[in-house]
């Protein structure tokens, strides 16, 4: 693998998108995967192998798009290797260094931990990122009957875990 230029304007501008789309790249990362350590792990891996695309990336407004489609690759990459969640349970807790994000509710996490990896990121990807169904397809290269189709799988699941009053019967019936 060939080694990207490094220099001031190269790292700089990489340097500058970085600050810009962490917080958006740990946000997906973290309702993908749950797990504060593995969206950390999940968003560095995909920005590490976004730097080592940085040189073939000419248009920078697409970037973000680039990044974001990486780190949801490399996501069903994780969620299809054997054993990827083997983790041993301990007796001590781990620190906690971050705060609650106010705006997830444990509950929605924990409903979304229970779709499989498409519906997950569908949901995620369309209603956490705002992203049209033509755009959430490019992101998972597939076809909007997917997006729309894995989408309203994943609301009736949704509707069964959470209940009516949380996901309408509305939400997820339009295939906008």
């Amino acid at each position: 693998m060939a080694r990207p230029p490094s220099g001031s304007t190269y790292d700089g501008d990489f340097t500058e998108f970085v600050q810009a789309s962490w917080p958006g790249l740990y946000r997906t990362a973290y309702l993908l995967m749950g797990e504060r350590a593995l969206a950390e792990d999940l968003a560095q891996t995909a920005l590490a192998k976004t730097y080592a695309a940085w040189s073939r990336i000419d248009d920078r407004s697409a970037a973000p798009a680039y990044a974001r489609r990486t780190l949801v690759n490399t996501a069903a990459s994780w969620f299809r290797k054997k054993g990827w969640r083997n983790e041993l349970p301990s007796a001590e807790l781990p620190e906690t260094a971050y705060s609650l994000d106010p705006s997830t509710r444990p509950a929605v996490i924990d409903a979304l931990a229970q779709l499989p990896p498409r519906q997950r990121a569908v949901v995620v990807l369309r209603y956490y990122e705002d992203l049209s169904v033509a755009e959430t397809a490019d992101a998972l290269g597939c076809s909007t009957g997917t997006v729309k189709s894995q989408t309203f799988e994943a609301f009736a699941k949704l509707r069964v875990l959470l209940g009516d009053a949380v996901i309408p019967a509305t939400l997820g019936a339009s295939n906008d």
